[in-house]
């Protein structure tokens, strides 16, 4: 048993007697509450009111229907701010893979794909506007699970799911096939069609973002799909799935199969009647699943992985007071857990100083504490596994002589929880651990350059390329810099990954094979197929 699961029991046991004692008792008279107890509970948001009493399916969706794991076992999904067990969850296997996949190949030999377009965009905006109807259980769910500041989940999680759906579905019947120039007496046509099965496996950092990310242009274009969420972060997509089911999407397009990598990534990765797996996670994990495409039926593979993104800051920046707010954002969001976190600040050496006082006065608005509190803006580490690598890149700034000039320590311990202070490191160099590594915590490292050829070499001088941001004043070397760095995603004077309607992905480490988001999602879970007809 977890440390987890006996901290959990171990409560339980001791809240029983006291209620065996409660019941020989005769019925007391009712007590108004006491000042103390009033004042806590109307302290209480909205969210942390709503998590005493949360709905919380825990069982697979497979056919548009709930069901256990095969094996009837399950798993505990964890508070990463308390320490507590929520849940338990299905701990799926191959056995309950190969469910899904037979109930979403079913399904796509059935009505979806056969839907025209104008009818599976109503289905996606009804299933939109229930998002939206249960927003707030959503986003209360996701930063239970996840950790994450309410404040997040609720105003761009959440909102960012219901907007995505929606802009996918509207886009669902606005892309045309093609004809071809091909002469008299010929018609040659070039259309899409759906690609079939998708599996789609999902991050803990962003699990109902993600899911939407994917989802949209799945179910715009025809297709059905297995969704295997994190194991950290299941809830919310098997409440997704029942919300889907609720907004008239037939039985079996959308199967949520919860478990671990082992027993239901790989077998979702090598499953013959998949055809395409949509990933985004870790670049080990995702090398895996083209290893799985090449040993089983040559799937389509797409791969969103991580980043070590820069954040560069030409000598002709001004306004470094709105650049330092950038740069907090861009490190602090989510706790770092962001794999388009800019962690490596790259400076000119004449603002260096400037900008790091700034920044070290923002960073102190970045409140570490309870997710549930819309003050917080800074919730928990994911697991302890987690805490414990970002803290291990702590210590190697340490030991390889950067200045550790904010934070560096693990924080809140009393919770239960697994929370870091925001953390700066000045002096760093292109080579060390702190510079190259994706830590995926709220850790920052500032890098000095002379030339800007030097800040484009620095940027980079790393094998991922997701994401990157430039300021400067200079329309020209705003230009050059944002061709110049390899990147999916370049900002210009802000940081971002653009909108709905921009491709995101990345070059190098970061990716493969695809992007998420915009038209061109559309384009890779289709297939072009020409049609030849010759009218004699």
């Amino acid at each position: 048993m977890s440390a987890a699961k006996k901290k959990a029991a171990k409560k339980s046991a001791v809240k029983k007697p006291a209620k065996k004692a409660a019941a020989k008792k005769k019925a007391p008279t009712k007590k108004a509450p006491t000042r103390v107890a009033k004042k806590k509970a109307a302290s209480l948001s909205p969210a942390a009111k709503l998590a005493k009493s949360i709905h919380m399916p825990t069982n697979a969706m497979i056919g548009g229907r709930s069901v256990p794991a095969a094996s009837g076992k399950t798993f505990a999904t964890i508070n990463p701010a308390t320490g507590e067990v929520l849940a338990e969850v299905a701990d799926c296997g191959s056995m309950d893979v190969d469910r899904a996949v037979a109930a979403a190949r079913s399904a796509f030999h059935g009505p979806w794909s056969r839907l025209t377009p104008g009818e599976r965009k109503r289905v996606m905006q009804r299933f939109a506007t229930l998002i939206e109807a249960h927003a707030t259980e959503l986003a209360t769910i996701e930063t239970l699970e996840g950790g994450k500041p309410i404040t997040d989940t609720a105003n761009i999680d959440v909102a960012d799911t219901i907007a995505t759906i929606r802009w996918h579905a509207e886009a669902a019947d606005k892309i045309n096939d093609q004809l071809t120039p091909a002469g008299m007496g010929i018609v040659s046509m070039v259309v899409r069609e759906p690609i079939g099965v998708v599996g789609v496996v999902l991050p803990w950092n962003f699990p109902l973002m993600m899911a939407a990310w994917k989802l949209g242009p799945i179910l715009a274009t025809g297709n059905t799909c297995v969704l295997k969420p994190a194991e950290q972060t299941s809830i919310t997509t098997l409440r997704l799935a029942e919300l889907a089911t609720e907004a008239g999407i037939p039985d079996g397009v959308i199967n949520v199969v919860p478990g671990f990598g082992p027993a239901v990534g790989e077998p979702l990765g090598r499953h013959p009647d998949v055809d395409a797996v949509a990933f985004t996670g870790s670049t080990e994990t995702g090398r895996r699943f083209l290893n799985y495409s090449a040993e089983s039926n040559l799937k389509r593979v797409l791969l969103e992985c991580g980043g070590k993104n820069p954040f560069v800051v030409m000598h002709d920046a001004d306004d470094l007071d709105a650049i330092a707010e950038h740069a907090a954002n861009a490190i602090y969001w989510n706790g770092g857990q962001n794999c388009s976190s800019n962690s490596r600040l790259i400076v000119h050496r004449s603002l260096k100083d400037e900008l790091l006082g700034l920044l070290l006065e923002k960073s102190r608005e970045w409140t570490v504490g309870d997710p549930l509190d819309p003050n917080t803006r800074i919730g928990a580490m994911i697991e302890p596994e987690h805490l414990d690598k970002v803290l291990d890149n702590i210590n190697s700034g340490h030991v390889e002589g950067a200045d550790c000039v904010l934070g560096g320590n693990q924080v809140r311990m009393a919770s239960g929880g697994y929370f870091v202070e925001p953390t700066i490191f000045d002096n760093v160099t292109p080579q060390m651990r702190l510079a190259r590594e994706e830590i995926f915590g709220p850790v920052l490292s500032v890098i000095t350059f002379d030339q800007p050829e030097e800040a484009i070499q620095i940027a980079n001088d790393t094998a991922y390329g997701l994401s990157a941001s430039v300021f400067t004043s200079d329309l020209r070397t705003a230009h050059l810099a944002a061709r110049s760095i390899r990147a999916g995603t370049v900002t210009v004077n802000t940081y971002g990954e653009g909108d709905v309607a921009t491709p995101f992905g990345g070059f190098g480490l970061s990716g493969f094979g695809g992007r998420d988001k915009s038209l061109h999602a559309h384009d890779q879970y289709t297939e072009l197929k020409t049609i030849w007809i010759d009218l004699g």
